[in-house]
């Protein structure tokens, strides 16, 4: 079984738990375990929190896709410019921001960013097995 989820959403604090639960629901009707769906979760809230914190637009994208296998995320943005926010640098262990990177890689796989191709902004893709 395949499962496609494609949202867009309003900029705005509200909108990161919505599409976080729509995921998690969909996970596990699945059958897909607490802790593979909560390291999703936690990649998803980050992704949508940069989003809702960088992006100019109004709206941003998440699409997600799951074969039961895998699972493939990516929140996409309508900002000014590239994905300046997702510089790669390494954020003080004890900052209060910076560390969405390092925790999206930390709990997911096949992490990477990339600008738009027809308009401005970013896309943040990743990665989770969902075997436990």
């Amino acid at each position: 079984m395949e499962v496609i989820l494609e949202m867009t959403l309003p900029r705005n604090a509200e909108s990161a738990p919505l599409v976080r639960h729509t995921l998690d629901a969909s996970l596990r009707g699945m059958g897909v375990t607490s802790d593979v769906r909560a390291d999703i979760a936690l990649a998803l809230g980050e992704a949508c929190a940069n989003v809702i914190q960088h992006a100019a637009a109004m709206e941003y994208e998440v699409r997600a896709r799951m074969d039961g296998l895998r699972c493939v995320v990516e929140v996409i943005d309508g900002g000014a410019g590239g994905p300046m926010s997702w510089d790669g640098g390494q954020a003080p262990a004890m900052a209060e921001h910076g560390r969405g990177l390092q925790l999206i890689r930390a709990f997911t796989e096949d992490v990477h960013f990339a600008e738009r191709a027809t308009s401005n902004g970013a896309i943040v893709h990743f990665e989770k097995s969902l075997a436990s």
